[in-house]
């Protein structure tokens, strides 16, 4: 979607990965190196305090210095004044790096991170990613990456560094929850398809529901959703559940096409309030209403272009959304090529639920709040060594909190591995068909993934799925 004001049109993007950088400065700086200006203003003196800092340090520092370093270290020096995790000066490597996540596919490990109080924050993995599969969860804090400590990085130089080559491996120390113990998280690098949506129909009692989820919201998204919907219609459902969970967000425009079929135009979807205090509301086109029911599903992973579906569904139609509450973000940012294969992406304004509320670090509440079962947050478990009785770590701790998540009997979950830890795994390796040794070795890890992926993956098993299920039989 374009937003449109004072004759100005503007591509913006709702992004979740950004660093800061702020516009005015950045095209002084640019003015700064092509023509020299009389010192007049406050600007000019500013810039003027900047071109001789260069000069001093390229003249009389001990090492030779690149300009493109120095450069790109000044505008990194204006990010950080800025204290926006959401706006980004990003240089030629991590250009194309962002551009890649928005097309076709890239190798890495499919997951959207963002910095909050200083720390890189999962704000959601991506669907079928191997991110998803090594068990990142939404809030899991990363802490180091292959040993290194990450705290110093920018949010590209963090991304730069978990990405590589298809098939190699990354190491992840994470903190997870109230934990005081970080976990060890494998994840294999892989190729990640921009594949946005999926749907299915859930048939019971001859009522036939349709189920779309939108993993994130990319350029053709909208018209996928537009296909998905048309397929379901024809199958005559008579009620429709739209699945936004671990959306991270994505285009601006992405999500007003989506949403195009649902709303209508009694009331903007949203609002965009610039800093002067301006709002300008945005309205769908569309005059009726579907004829069956809706439900959203949210949870914490839901942000930023997520967060307006589910507002807008809410306060425009009274659409029930299912779940839990949602990420928080409420910005809106413009994303501004440089000329040089680098770009910025910038904060220039708030967006406002069509009530008129900002959303930002409150997230949406849910209209039926729905908390998955304890199993859905767990992880793959992962060790090099066989855990065995008399171990205490925090790997045994997960182990204890999986087998509970699987029907058996745990006394404890604080990570000693005690004799009814090892009666449980000899319980699951018999049921696995497994030699039951009461340890768990390569054999046994991989049965336990296989399980859990198999629990997580079961419809049946997701609460929030089947109570919007329950309710639209209700509705219907």
């Amino acid at each position: 979607m374009q937003l449109k004001g004072g004759g100005k049109v503007r591509k913006a993007l709702m992004m979740i990965i950004c660093v800061a950088l702020g516009a005015g400065l950045f095209f002084g700086v640019d003015r700064m190196w092509l023509k020299r200006v009389p010192e007049t203003t406050d600007e000019q003196v500013t810039l003027s305090k900047i071109e001789k800092a260069q000069k001093i340090i390229q003249e009389s520092y001990v090492d030779k210095v690149d300009a493109d370093k120095l450069m790109d270290g000044a505008l990194k020096g204006m990010v950080a004044a800025l204290n926006d995790p959401y706006s980004v000066y990003m240089d030629k490597d991590a250009s194309k790096q962002f551009n890649e996540s928005l097309h076709s596919s890239f190798s890495g490990i499919g997951a959207e991170i963002t910095k909050q109080d200083g720390q890189f924050v999962v704000v959601s993995p991506l669907k079928e990613s191997p991110a998803e599969k090594a068990g990142l969860k939404p809030n899991d804090v990363i802490k180091k990456v292959d040993g290194d400590e990450v705290a110093s990085l920018t949010i590209y130089e963090l991304t730069s560094k978990i990405r590589g080559p298809k098939g190699s491996r990354v190491q992840l120390n994470i903190e997870r929850g109230q934990s005081e113990k970080e976990l060890t998280v494998t994840v294999v690098r892989d190729d990640i398809p921009i594949e946005t949506v999926s749907h299915s129909v859930f048939e019971q009692d001859g009522v036939k529901t349709g189920y779309i989820e939108i993993t994130t919201f990319a350029e053709g998204t909208g018209q996928d959703v537009q296909k998905a919907l048309e397929k379901l219609e024809k199958e005559e459902i008579t009620g429709l559940i739209l699945d936004v969970r671990g959306n991270p967000g994505g285009l601006l425009s992405s999500v007003e096409e989506v949403l195009d079929p649902f709303i209508t135009d009694r009331k903007p979807f949203m609002y965009v309030e610039e800093r002067n205090g301006n709002r300008e509301p945005l309205t769908a086109k569309t005059k009726e209403k579907k004829e069956y029911p809706a439900v959203v599903l949210i949870d914490g992973g839901s942000a930023s272009a997520a967060e307006i579906l589910a507002a807008a569904m809410r306060e425009v139609e009274g659409t029930t959304l299912i779940g839990t509450k949602t990420f928080g973000k409420g910005t809106v940012q413009q994303s501004l090529d440089l000329g040089d294969g680098s770009q910025m992406k910038l904060t220039v304004s708030k967006w406002l639920t069509p009530d008129k509320r900002w959303i930002h670090k409150k997230g949406i509440e849910p209209t039926i709040e729905v908390v998955q079962p304890d199993i859905f947050s767990l992880s793959p478990l992962q060790s090099a060594v066989i855990l065995k009785k008399g171990m205490n770590d925090e790997r045994i701790a997960s182990l204890q909190r999986l087998l509970e998540g699987l029907g058996y009997d745990i006394d404890r979950k604080d990570g000693y591995f005690n004799t009814k830890t090892e009666e449980a795994v000899m319980k699951f390796q018999k049921t696995a068909g497994l030699k039951e040794t009461g340890e768990v070795n390569t054999s046994t890890l991989k049965k336990l993934e296989e399980t859990l992926t198999a629990y997580q993956e079961n419809v049946n098993h997701d609460h929030q799925l089947q109570s919007a299920l329950d309710f639209l039989g209700k509705n219907q």
